[in-house]
């Protein structure tokens, strides 16, 4: 018997793009001329997750991530390659995805465990621990349609969790409904864990690729770059972010010339907001900021725990008196979580000069929770006693903390435990 949950070879997926939608109807009348350019969405991937596994895909935005899980799932079938699967799938890819909104949520769970392959009676046999892991209550008797966007996702995901796969497979459909929904959802997910299911997994969320991850596979382009250890993924990912990831030569014949540059010009937009609120008196000007890791590596993804530094230079285009720069990070919902500046630090407290270019970089360890942080920053100071902003730039770049151990709140006061 092989120990073996999923093996694809040499799979490729190709569309064809046309500059507009006349050139489609021009080519299958004139099969002789091209007006089509192929676009791979996977170029020659080679996958093996074995049983029990639990494997992330990690890549940016468009490098076949989701593509792959389409097509292990059957939803696509490749243009090139093979695919194997040993084991009943579960995917949670699209969310109610073959849902009737017009029929209630017990018609759908019905309808849904059907398509899955379920008999009736097994369905029966579910439906209770569907209905829990839901709780929307009386709603599962109303049409769809009639659903929150939050009440419908938990249907959705308590119908697609409750099945006992196999193989289950999790495209960025962890965070649904409140708070307490997604520890329940956590919960189930290293239950499956325990009982040894095969677990394919793809997020931008670096802290649950850490913490519950074997293997690591990295894609960019729809090429597979490496695989391997979480943490060495995560690592070579946030290299990629920034366009400093050394393509391997076997692997750079799979990108085009136009793909390779732009992986290489990557640095000073990344994790950049591009609608940034910013206001000031004009006198200073806030620009080329960036973060770097405990390597010297550009990156916008911190590992918790370990040391960063955030830079940012200052021209000034008046005198002034005594400057003070500060930066603040604060999570997704705009409270302030921590921030400091040279004052408090003591450690400019000098008059510049117009013309004057300041760099400021300030180092510290990461000790926030997992989770994604907006940075801003400030250029302040005092003129006969009145509080001037010379410059202030907010939520300007994205902070992804990564952790495999989070604690309660915002930070982690790294505590030694003892039990005797």
């Amino acid at each position: 018997m092989s120990d073996i949950a999923i093996q694809a070879n040499k799979i490729s997926k190709i569309y064809r793009l046309y500059d507009k939608p006349s050139d489609r109807f021009k080519e299958a009348l004139l099969p002789g001329k091209r007006r089509s350019k192929d676009h791979y969405a996977l170029t020659d991937i080679d996958l093996t997750i074995k049983k029990g596994e639990t494997v992330g895909i990690i890549g940016t935005n468009g490098s076949g991530k989701s593509t792959i899980l389409k097509i292990i799932t059957g939803v696509l079938s490749p243009t090139m390659g093979e695919i194997t699967v040993d084991g009943r799938i579960s995917a949670l890819l699209e969310l109610g995805a073959g849902f009737n909104m017009e029929y209630n949520g017990i018609e759908n769970i019905y309808l849904n465990g059907t398509m899955m392959g379920f008999s009736k009676k097994e369905i029966d046999e579910k439906l209770e621990a569907i209905l829990a892991f839901a709780d929307i209550g009386d709603y599962v008797y109303q049409p769809c349609k009639t659903y929150s966007s939050g009440m419908f996702v938990r249907l959705a995901f308590a119908v697609a969790i409750n099945i006992e796969p196999e193989i289950l497979i999790v495209d960025e459909a962890l965070s649904v409904g409140d708070v307490f929904f997604q520890a329940k959802c956590y919960h189930k997910f290293e239950e499956f864990k325990q009982q040894g299911k095969t677990i394919l997994f793809v997020s931008h969320d670096l802290s649950s690729i850490a913490k519950y991850c074997d293997r690591v596979i990295l894609l960019n382009k729809g090429v597979k770059l490496d695989e391997g250890a979480p943490k060495e993924m995560i690592d070579a990912y946030k290299q990629v972010l920034v366009g400093q990831y050394k393509i391997s030569d076997e692997k750079s014949e799979l990108l085009d010339d136009e793909e390779i540059q732009e992986l290489a010009s990557k640095a000073a937009s990344q994790g950049v907001n591009p609608e940034l609120l910013e206001y000031g008196t004009g006198a200073a000007n806030i620009h080329n900021y960036f973060i770097t890791d405990k390597k010297g590596t550009r990156t916008t993804a911190v590992i918790k725990g370990e040391p960063f530094t955030i830079h940012f230079d200052v021209s000034f285009t008046e005198d002034i008196q005594a400057p003070i720069f500060a930066f603040t990070i604060k999570n997704i919902h705009g409270t302030e979580i921590t921030g400091t500046n040279t004052m408090y630090e003591k450690a400019f407290l000098e008059p510049v000069k117009a013309g004057e270019v300041k760099k400021l970089t300030f180092t510290q360890d990461m000790n926030l929770q997992g989770g994604e942080y907006l940075l801003s920053f400030g250029v302040t100071g005092y003129e006969k006693d009145q509080f001037q902003v010379y410059h202030r730039l907010y939520d300007v770049i994205n902070i992804t903390v990564v952790s495999d151990k989070n604690t309660v709140g915002y930070y982690d006061m790294n505590s030694i435990v003892t039990v005797d």
